[in-house]
């Protein structure tokens, strides 16, 4: 039987997914997260079910690293899952063999439980806590990862009012801005990098960071700064081409993936638009603010060809950019 304590962080979760609405991609985020400590998981994971793949649509711990991943629905236990609607249990993946085991061993988990997401009747997905060693869960960790997977149910319900084909929308486009979040990012991003593994197609990973959202938020309140978040996503979407995809990461950073780009002088042309765009005055409520980002940027494969040093590259271009315009903001009140 579950704890006391461990019910009272159930309904604490809860509090916490009424607070963010019907952000269908926060509220999942949320529950992976809270997991990992509801039942001493080393990692947790979301997927959704979409053509045939289990898609990694929210991830926490050691599954963090593959947000956006996809894995084949029918030789995995999550797509078994799906398919019986029942909660199934591993003990050690190195000896069942209805796992992925090539995926298990590439996520570093040795043992999970794998909870249905029902929506609609239809199991849509699952809800998945893993071990980094065999025998890591007990029995009444199965009941409290199926209140959080109730929770999530609920998220969804509320988040499309009823509709299936708003469900895969809602859980991977942000709720303040309907850009894409960051695990369809994450997905698109490790689509075009391994397309280029076969026929080396350049693509540009753009950063961006909005400047003095926290300084906004306290003077005006986060009403204002919501107003601005929404206004830099519209414009961002506005100097962004067809093929390209804009994101929301969460709180004010943003990202642009660049598809098909000429190498570096197609981004740099991309990243001058997008300072174009954005930067100047918004009004809202009878008010003029100005809006302004810091951007880096990374080109596949002249940076990398590696996801998570492509975003580092870039993330770190952005930083310098950011620290040099605070030292030029810097030198002229001083001046």
């Amino acid at each position: 039987m579950p704890s006391q304590a461990q019910l009272l962080q159930v309904i604490e979760i809860q509090s916490e997914i009424v607070k963010a609405g019907l952000d269908l991609g926060e509220v999942m985020a949320l529950v992976v997260e809270r997991t990992l400590s509801l039942i001493g998981a080393d990692g947790a994971v979301i997927e959704l079910a979409q053509e045939g793949e289990m898609v990694y649509a929210a991830t926490s711990g050691i599954a963090d690293p593959h947000l956006g991943l996809r894995l084949g629905q029918a030789d995995s236990l999550s797509g078994m899952c799906v398919e019986s609607g029942s909660i199934l249990r591993s003990d050690d993946t190195e000896c069942d063999e209805r796992v992925d085991q090539a995926a298990c061993r590439k996520i570093g988990l040795r043992s999970m439980i794998v909870m249905p997401l029902k929506f609609d009747n239809k199991v849509v997905g699952v809800l998945k806590a893993m071990g980094v060693q065999p025998h890591a869960f007990r029995v009444a960790d199965e009941a409290l990862l199926g209140l959080l997977s109730g929770v999530v149910a609920a998220a969804m319900h509320f988040a499309t009012q009823l509709d299936s084909n708003k469900l895969f929308q809602k859980a991977t486009h942000d709720g303040l801005t309907n850009l894409a979040n960051r695990s369809l990012f994450m997905d698109r991003l490790r689509h075009v990098v391994a397309r280029n593994g076969r026929d080396r197609r350049p693509a540009g990973v753009l950063m961006i960071d909005m400047d003095g959202l926290k300084e906004l938020n306290d003077t005006f309140g986060h009403r204002v700064g919501d107003a601005a978040i929404r206004e830099v996503a519209k414009r961002l979407k506005t100097a962004a081409r067809e093929s390209d995809t804009v994101a929301r990461l969460g709180g004010d950073e943003f990202a642009v993936l660049l598809t098909p780009v000429e190498q570096a002088a197609g981004i740099d042309a991309a990243v001058q638009r997008l300072y174009s765009q954005v930067t100047g005055p918004f009004s809202y409520e009878n008010r003029a603010f100005d809006l302004s980002v810091s951007i880096g940027a990374a080109c596949l494969p002249e940076d990398s060809d590696d996801i998570e040093q492509l975003l580092d590259v870039a993330d770190r271009r952005m930083y310098s950019v950011k620290r040099a315009r605070r030292s030029r903001q810097a030198d002229c009140t001083s001046g």
